[in-house]
């Protein structure tokens, strides 16, 4: 099941750019509060677009952007999406009714806090600071979580679970071959694994809860 989300915009003027994250939620544990976050990268930038329209066509919207995407906008969307990630595990590990749920949940707050702090370093040498809040394409996967409770939450969360990740792989399958630099290219190679393997989890634990 795919869920309807948003995309934030990068202003592209003179030789630096701020890619601004938009009115988001803080950092891990605070789904909800709104901050406004810039991540300043070198060079001018596009972020991916989307919409707020049917699931699919934002689906679509996010895939044909990926083709231009540039090195920093990926490294921030990654990043965007290691913080969604680690929040709604952080929320499912309280909320989650399932005891399975709650230990992927677990194992999300565990391996993108990891894959943060490798992503991290490759931006750093890059001139890329990662973003502290979510973008709107991922704030609008969390916020659905929100209102849910028990068999409800489980659903939505595995249900955003997939989402994400089928996201992210086609992000980093992409990068892992049009990279302009080689660290960004190595590390979008290295982390497609975990992440294929964390969608094949997630398909089967949402099967079970649905």
């Amino acid at each position: 099941m795919l869920l309807s989300f948003g995309c934030s915009s990068t202003s592209t003027t003179g030789e630096t750019a701020t890619a601004t994250a938009a009115t988001m939620p803080g950092p891990a544990g605070n789904v909800g509060d709104a901050t406004t976050t810039p991540a300043t990268v070198s060079g001018s930038v596009d972020a991916p677009t989307g919409d707020n329209t049917a699931p699919t066509t934002a689906m679509e919207s996010f895939t044909a952007s990926l083709p231009n995407m540039q090195d920093p906008v990926f490294l921030l969307t990654a990043g965007s999406s290691n913080l969604l990630e680690i929040q709604t595990g952080q929320l499912a590990v309280q909320k989650a009714s399932s005891p399975e749920v709650k230990k992927f949940a677990q194992m999300m707050i565990d391996h993108h806090t990891k894959a943060t702090q490798e992503l991290k370093a490759v931006a750093t040498p890059l001139s890329v600071t990662m973003p502290e809040a979510m973008m709107p394409i991922h704030q609008a996967m969390a916020d659905k979580l929100k209102d849910t409770s028990g068999k409800k939450f489980d659903e939505a969360y595995m249900d955003a679970m997939e989402t994400a990740h089928q996201m992210d792989i086609a992000m980093f399958e992409t990068k892992s071959r049009t990279a302009a630099d080689p660290t960004v290219k190595a590390f979008a190679t290295k982390t497609l694994p975990m992440l294929r393997s964390h969608a094949t989890m997630a398909t089967e634990i949402e099967d079970k809860v649905d």
